[in-house]
């Protein structure tokens, strides 16, 4: 089931160090299968507040975004990253193939009724 490094970056500061992770990072995907979804692009933002960037990285599932997460490759970078770059970063299994929402609900409703 596909996974996902999504992050949510705000109050950068134009840094070299910066341009060195973005060009590192990719070698660092390579061997997890992981690949970029949303790199760069503008959002909407429709409720709430989204200052900031979103990047949103998928794996071929929470094991291997756990391992790119955890590698020596990555995190010789991260600081290239953070010391310029606030932000939230989280890892999320997806749902499976066929996932109906409405089904969620009924298991909800179902154990609320329960008590």
């Amino acid at each position: 089931m596909t996974a996902y490094a999504i992050a949510h970056l705000r109050e950068a500061t134009p840094h070299l160090e910066i341009a060195e992770y973005m060009e590192r990072i990719g070698g660092t995907l390579e061997p997890y299968g992981g690949r970029f979804l949303v790199h760069g692009a503008g959002h909407e933002v429709k409720e709430g507040r989204w200052p900031g960037h979103v990047v949103v990285i998928g794996f071929p599932g929470i094991d291997e975004a756990r391992g790119w997460w955890d590698s020596a490759a990555y995190q010789e970078i991260a600081p290239l990253r953070s010391r310029h770059i606030e932000g939230d970063i989280i890892l999320v299994p997806g749902v499976p193939e066929g996932y109906d929402a409405a089904v969620t609900a009924k298991g909800f409703r179902e154990a609320m009724a329960a008590g």
